[in-house]
């Protein structure tokens, strides 16, 4: 997916949320989906869920491996303390 259909399917979930033709979690999941969809799709890469103790719990990194999504979650979070990663589907 490029960013311009990207764009419109972001802009499609908007406006059919806006014309009450779906609820707010419906777009929710419709804009993560383009996000997703677009973030792993460029760069041949995987969507990937920490879980573990706050801050890094839920927190989702885009990356080539488990390895890689381990190093990208420690960038992003001080002091994380044990973590596991799994790949989101």
């Amino acid at each position: 997916m490029d960013r311009i259909s990207a764009l419109r399917n972001i802009e499609d979930a908007l406006s059919d949320f806006e014309a009450g033709e779906c609820d707010l979690a419906t777009a929710e999941r419709r804009v993560r989906g383009v996000l997703r969809t677009y973030a792993t799709s460029f760069a041949e890469q995987d969507a990937y869920r920490a879980s573990g103790d706050p801050p890094i719990d839920g927190l989702v990194v885009v990356a080539t491996s488990p390895k890689e999504a381990r190093e990208r979650l420690r960038a992003l979070v001080d002091d994380p303390g044990p973590f596991d990663v799994e790949r989101v589907e």
